[in-house]
């Protein structure tokens, strides 16, 4: 029997809840940035949404699940000595393979571009990453997992680790049949990550809303289920500005039309 905290009711008594072999649900608290395709800014929001659970107080992993063409290590200028790769190869533990970006007081696990794929990787390795993962989670309040892009396999698999999963989409065409793919296959998963929509560079807030309109149809008429609008990140030319230069937004322009809509979405995540 486990003793849980005082109470004070009412009417003054002091009660003791006691609980009889109860335990607390298993922690879970990734949260998957996918796409259905490339280019549509899924990496530059990861590292922000990193960066914003951090300020907040949070601590904040920010790991890089596409090694075979990894780039937050590049966005961010850094040039880690242990990354994702060395921990599959068996040099060193997840763990080893963290990197400490100071400027932004979060944790980064990097891949390493031009490395095989996750599809390539044995199953055991594969168990090896997710098993480490679920261990390391413990330590933070927040993991952030960038996914590859697209609707492969090893991609749906890293999904369903989450238990939450951001789509990015733009208003282009491909983006939205991509996003639609991505959200069909992973809803299939048992459980299913709660999936909510963001909609990036967007012209205006009322063209994003209609954005989202399109893909929410969609998923509405065909999938009976309806992904809800995590917000609208308006087009800012500083958003290449930090890229180019490689540095966070937060730091670079952080008073910017991007971040300031950045922020509002995270709230939200934080909130959850």
């Amino acid at each position: 029997m486990e003793w849980i905290h005082p109470v004070i009711w009412p009417s003054g008594y002091l009660v003791i809840l006691l609980r009889d072999n109860m335990t607390e649900p298993k922690k879970n608290n990734i949260i998957a940035i996918a796409s259905g395709k490339g280019g549509v800014g899924k990496t530059w929001l990861a590292v922000t949404l990193a960066h914003l659970f951090a300020r907040s107080g949070r601590q904040a992993l920010l790991f890089d699940g596409d090694i075979g063409l990894a780039n937050v290590d590049v966005q961010l200028g850094l040039t880690p000595q242990r990354d994702l790769s060395s921990m599959l190869s068996g040099r060193h533990s997840l763990k080893e393979a963290v990197t400490h970006y100071a400027e932004g007081n979060f944790d980064i696990i990097a891949g390493r571009s031009g490395s095989a794929s996750l599809a390539a990787l044995p199953v055991g390795k594969l168990n090896a990453m997710v098993e480490g993962l679920a261990e390391m989670q413990k330590n933070y309040d927040a993991v952030i997992l960038d996914l590859g892009a697209g609707i492969e396999s090893h991609v749906q698999y890293l999904a369903s680790l989450a238990s939450r999963c951001v789509v990015v989409v733009t208003d282009e065409p491909t983006s939205l049949t991509d996003a639609y793919a991505f959200i069909k296959i992973a809803s299939m998963h048992k459980p299913a990550p709660e999936m909510a929509v963001v909609v990036n560079m967007a012209a205006t807030q009322k063209e994003g809303e209609a954005t989202y309109q399109a893909l929410n149809r969609a998923c509405t008429n065909f999938l009976n289920l309806s992904p809800p609008l995590l917000g609208i990140i308006r087009r800012d030319n500083k958003v290449k500005d930090a890229i180019r230069s490689q540095k966070s937004l937060l730091i670079k322009a952080p008073h910017s039309t991007a971040a300031t809509d950045a922020a509002a979405l995270s709230i939200k995540l934080m909130q959850r």
